[in-house]
């Protein structure tokens, strides 16, 4: 069963430096009028970089929950930037990884609701490691841990970002069909 929501009338509420927020007037399914809020979002990539044996995760302050975040080096396209060099681009800039091997992992909408944003995932190897290139509004710590600790971090909830479980998780779905 198909059910669709027609557009009526688009309307952007505010653009940012990277989203732009719309209260959208459509007709759903039934003929009713509804209103969706919804924030459009260029995109992103999540990067599983793990070189032998010992996973590179990132401790960064969020704002938006006022704590630090343990979270896979991640960042969002630039325009209409290709998700596997995005990818190398924040791999560098972050951890310092250069010269990586790249493998698709899948992507995901983190928020279906609200979002157009979709997250590119990617598991890195083989990398050099160098020195971070961080932009100058970003402070990043990187440390190592082993998949086993990173597994227990996740089933302990002490990692909370979604697109960090999802990583592991595709990771761990195409480890398994090997």
């Amino acid at each position: 069963m198909k059910y669709e929501e027609k557009l009526l009338k688009a309307n952007q509420i505010h653009k940012g430096r990277v989203l732009k927020f719309n209260v959208d007037e459509v007709t759903l399914p039934n003929g009713k009028p509804s209103i969706r809020e919804t924030v459009n979002h260029p995109g992103g990539v999540g990067i599983l970089a793990i070189k032998d044996g010992k996973v590179y995760l990132e401790r960064q302050f969020r704002y938006v929950f006022h704590k630090d975040i343990i979270e896979i080096p991640a960042g969002k396209l630039e325009g209409k930037e290709d998700p596997k060099k995005a990818a190398e681009r924040e791999l560098y800039e972050e951890i310092g990884a250069v010269n990586p091997t790249l493998t698709f992992l899948g992507k995901f909408y983190p928020s279906v609701g609200y979002t157009d944003e979709i997250i590119h995932l990617f598991l890195a190897e083989n990398f050099e490691i160098k020195q971070q290139n961080l932009d100058e509004d970003e402070f990043i710590d990187y440390f190592t841990i082993s998949i086993e600790e990173f597994s227990k971090l996740i089933q302990n909830n002490e990692i909370k970002d979604g697109k960090t479980i999802a990583v592991f998780h595709l990771y761990l779905a195409k480890k398994s069909m090997k």
